[in-house]
């Protein structure tokens, strides 16, 4: 077909799978996809901020009414508390500071156990440690402290455990003075409330001081002026680094950290406070270094110091006197340190060297003074095991110590120490008193039988001059302790304090003046406001200046030639007597110099017998090592009346002599002479039936 145009053919267009047109390019989907994912990306992109916008307002809402109900919660439980108005920290429990004759500490009582101590007073260490290891930002919060708190929670839950708490030291303070120690929602909520009224009402210090004064350390020691004492046996103002470290770490649990129950523990706890100090630049590496190698602190388990028998003699005495104590008050005693210490250590030397041996576990000493003015008490031989004061409440059968009493009662009804008496088997009254050796000497005077402490002419005095008179007399001289007025008080078989009984012999070593035993001599508020004041100036007279001479002069000679010879000081007059028990369940010595008059016992609290031990044996010794240490670099004094026996004038009634058969008449005489009051100034004898002498004397003459 000429001239005909040829036709195109048509080309659809094709899909990327088909064959046609296979020889192209297909066409790209990327670009599709990438428009797909944008999309997606948008679409997350909104439900994010949905989810946030729902999240932030949900959050506000529940903020608010959080808000709102702490703030309900807060009110709900502040409406509980008193008006702000009557809010106050409580006074502090009174402290009682005992200190001895020379001003030195020697114990503190009270609920607290101390004095209070301000900041500027006590070691600087002290409150570094605390709050480094307590509250470090106490310094630096409002007395809550938030970011303490979130800190602590966190800490909590990463442990599993409440392992670190959240309250500052001012809350604690609200919680160890004004609040109970409840685990309560409301004593959380009343404690934060309090923690802000502190804060806004005392400065920094005086709430660290209110605290530290209060706070409990362990083993009974509430304040750091206790704990210092009572674990390092020095005041809190002396406290050195490594020692306050121990102080706050104890803070965390006082009684399972402190140093009397596990000393390792609180040494361990004690260096994780020196380190957090010196995480805080409070202390350089030298200085924790020192700490540290320090050795662990042992305290006793219980305070330990013969001085706590003191302190708690002084404590049993106080009220009586001043009425209740309501403020810090100061004891002043009539304690030598230096002389507590000589008998303490007299007592335990001794005890720890014969105990074992001689079957005996206790002992106490005494010493006063010429006026009654203790100046030395050691109520057992170990405060930290045994608080039982065997010199001041514990009541034993003197023994023979009882009998200087009997002769100066006979001495009373006109014997003489020359005088004799027969030392022989009696019976009075269906009892038969043999001596301590069971042997017999024949006549003897009183003086010898005095010093060889001879029992059956011990009991012939007693007949003559009376039971009754015998108990007046002791009572008269100082025994308070009830006496049973027989013949057997002639070997000391009533019960007597070992105080009663020293402070009695003090009427013989003064010249015959009654000198009943004190230890308190002043009391004084620590603003030096006077409670009480001893007056022991004027004492009556118990004794006749010849009787009290005579006494002295005796009883040295059984120190000199006696049972007490093993008492002897060189240089030194010394008068005492022996006293045994029967079975040796007890042994005193008590004696005396123109300085001093001591008495010693020893003894099981069990009653037990002792092996052998006699009054002129382990407490002659005892009493021989202290005396001479209290009386080392003295000038030596004679004793009253010189030591000298003072018999009568010549034209005076002959002395009397049971072997003479004539001395029978004068001797009922002088019997009948008893029922007639002596001198007004040395008291009355009690009266007896005529018969009842009559008989006694045939008795005494007749052996039975």
């Amino acid at each position: 077909m000429a001239g005909s145009k040829k036709k195109r053919s048509r080309k659809d267009p094709t899909l990327g799978g088909s064959t046609a047109g296979a020889g192209r390019t297909p066409a790209k989907r990327k670009p599709a996809a990438k428009g797909k994912n944008a999309r997606s990306r948008t679409s997350e992109r909104g439900l994010l901020a949905r989810a946030l916008r729902f999240v932030f307002y949900w959050g506000m809402v529940a903020a608010v009414w959080g808000g709102v109900v702490i703030i309900g919660i807060v009110i709900y439980y502040g409406a509980k508390l008193p008006p702000v108005d009557e809010w106050a920290v409580p006074d502090r429990a009174p402290n009682v500071k005992i200190v001895a004759n020379d001003g030195s500490l020697i114990a503190n009582r009270g609920a607290t156990g101390g004095e209070a101590v301000s900041i500027d007073e006590m070691s600087p260490f002290i409150p570094m440690a605390v709050v480094a290891i307590e509250d470090r930002r106490y310094y630096s919060h409002f007395g809550v402290d938030p970011i303490g708190l979130a800190r602590a929670m966190v800490t909590n839950i990463q442990h599993g455990d409440v392992v670190q708490g959240g309250s500052t030291l001012t809350q604690q303070l609200a919680k160890n003075v004004l609040l109970s120690h409840a685990q309560t929602l409301e004593r959380k909520v009343q404690e934060a409330l309090m923690a802000l009224w502190l804060e806004h009402k005392y400065s920094k210090d005086q709430i660290l001081a209110m605290y530290l004064n209060r706070v409990y350390f362990g083993s009974g020691a509430y304040g750091v002026e206790a704990a210092s004492q009572r674990y390092f046996n020095k005041s809190a103002r002396d406290v050195t680094l490594g020692e306050a470290a121990l102080l706050a770490g104890l803070l965390k649990a006082p009684s399972r950290l402190s140093p009397a129950r596990d000393p390792e523990a609180a040494e361990a706890r004690a260096q994780v406070v020196l380190a957090a100090m010196h995480d805080q630049d409070m202390i350089d590496d030298s200085d924790m270094a020192t700490a540290m190698a320090r050795e662990p602190t042992r305290a006793p388990s219980y305070w330990s110091g013969a001085e706590h028998y003191v302190a708690d003699m002084v404590m049993a005495r106080l009220e009586p006197m001043i009425g209740e104590i309501t403020t810090d008050v100061v004891v002043h005693t009539t304690i030598d340190p230096g002389l507590e210490r000589d008998a303490e250590e007299s007592l335990k030397s001794a005890l720890d060297a014969a105990g074992k041996k001689d079957r005996v576990e206790q002992g106490a000493l005494v010493a006063v003074d010429a006026t009654g003015a203790v100046r030395a008490l050691v109520g057992g031989r170990d405060y930290s095991k045994s608080q039982f004061n065997r010199a001041v409440t514990a009541k034993r059968q003197p023994g023979s110590a009882f009998k200087p009493f009997v002769y100066a009662a006979a001495l009373e009804i006109g014997d003489r120490p020359s005088s004799v008496r027969n030392d022989a088997p009696i019976t009075i009254d269906n009892w038969t008193p043999e001596n301590y050796e069971k042997t017999y000497s024949g006549p003897m005077t009183l003086t010898n039988a005095l010093a060889h402490s001879v029992n059956t002419i011990a009991a012939q005095l007693v007949m003559e001059a009376s039971p009754g008179g015998v108990a007046d007399m002791a009572r008269r001289l100082g025994i308070t302790s009830d006496i049973t007025a027989n013949a057997s008080i002639a070997l000391g078989t009533s019960e007597v304090s070992l105080i009663e009984l020293t402070g009695a012999y003090t009427a013989f070593m003064n010249g015959g003046f009654k000198a009943t035993p004190y230890v308190i001599e002043k009391v004084e508020t620590t603003g030096g406001n006077t409670l009480y004041q001893a007056d022991h100036a004027s004492q009556p007279r118990v004794l006749s200046p010849q009787i009290a001479a005579n006494m002295n002069a005796m009883l040295m000679r059984v120190v000199t030639e006696g049972t007490g010879s093993a008492a002897q000081i060189p240089g030194w007059q010394v008068a005492g007597k022996t006293g045994t028990t029967q079975s040796s369940r007890d042994a005193l010595f008590v004696g005396f110099t123109a300085n001093l008059t001591t008495g010693v016992w020893v003894g099981n609290d069990d009653n037990s017998p002792m092996r052998n031990v006699t009054g002129g044996k382990l407490p002659a010794k005892i009493w021989h090592d202290f005396m001479a240490r209290a009386h080392k670099g003295l000038a030596p004094e004679p004793l009253y009346g010189g030591g000298r026996l003072i018999e009568p004038k010549p034209n005076a009634a002959p002395a009397r002599d049971t072997d003479n058969p004539k001395t029978l008449v004068e001797l009922l005489g002088r019997l009948g002479d008893a029922d007639a009051a002596p001198p007004a100034d040395v008291g009355a004898a009690q009266a007896q039936p005529q018969e009842r002498k009559r008989r006694t004397i045939m008795q005494i003459l007749g052996g039975g």
